[in-house]
């Protein structure tokens, strides 16, 4: 589907009684998160992948993201237990958070308010842009200022609720740069683990229809190696905060089931549009 059609698609905005539709092997349910959450069965899920509004001043149509830090991150910590719960035993979550040059500390204050459910197992730095010698490679969103850099980071938390949960690292792993290392170190093929810094950039956009109208989407790139990671090739993929839809088209993609929760229904529709083009 391009994105004209997208736009001209009648079916963009649900009516009143629709809260739910199947595509593929994936399910968007519009509707509170904390809500959909608790009528989860406990253990249902293999894989969670989100993130969360930052409480940043983001311009989300149906959620207000300046709340007070305290109330927001009680909020938090209450969705977080309601994911442990869904979580079975042997399941990973995925969560990714950015924060402000003004506001740094967000990303760790929000990963924190997981920390009574979870062990953080892995602590990954998702690169959306890097320098390399006079070159730029990547997108960011550039800053004017006489006292911070230019945010081209975000970070991705990998909790357990062990700390011991085993994942296939060479799934995402990259070829060895010095061939001798396979034989010299017994290695089964020409696959190294690639480590916790990823270079996923966004695809160039010049509007906000190009970004399904979502102020603040990831690409399928990033949860598409969040699932390949843990390991399972037919996981139960959730996405409590599902805005356009990219963990479940990550989720089509790689043959899993996928289920996500969306408050908005304009973001909903658009991700059950990104579903239908597939």
């Amino acid at each position: 589907m391009t994105l004209d059609a997208y736009y001209d698609c009648p079916a963009r905005t649900p009516s009143v009684h629709e809260n739910k539709w199947e595509i593929g092997n994936q399910t968007v349910v519009l509707g509170d998160c904390l809500e959909q959450l608790r009528a989860r069965p406990s253990g249902s899920v293999d894989v969670v992948v989100t993130s969360p509004p930052y409480n940043i001043g983001i311009a989300y149509r149906s959620y207000d993201d300046r709340r007070p830090r305290s109330e927001y991150l009680a909020w938090l910590s209450e969705i977080g237990r309601e994911i442990a719960r869904t979580l079975n035993d042997n399941g990973s979550f995925f969560l990714n958070v950015g924060s402000t040059n003004a506001d740094p500390w967000v990303a760790m204050d929000v990963a924190n308010a997981f920390r009574a459910d979870f062990t953080l197992q892995n602590t990954i730095s998702w690169i959306k842009s890097v320098s390399i010698g006079d070159d730029t490679v990547g997108h960011f969103k550039p800053i004017t200022s006489k006292r911070y850099l230019n945010n081209n980071h975000e970070t991705v938390f990998h909790f357990t609720k062990s700390g011991s949960v085993e994942i296939n690292r060479l799934a995402v792993g990259v070829p060895f740069k010095d061939k001798s290392n396979i034989g010299r170190w017994g290695h089964a093929r020409d696959k190294r683990c690639a480590g916790n810094v990823w270079f996923i950039p966004y695809e160039t956009v010049r509007s906000k229809a190009q970004k399904f109208d979502h102020p603040a989407g990831f690409p399928p790139g990033l949860p598409e190696r969040c699932i390949k990671l843990h390991g399972i090739d037919d996981a139960v993929v959730l996405d409590p905060f599902l805005g356009a839809g990219s963990t479940l088209v990550a989720a089509q993609r790689l043959g899993c089931e996928g289920i996500g929760f969306e408050i908005d229904p304009v973001y909903a529709s658009a991700a059950v549009a990104r579903l239908k083009a597939l």
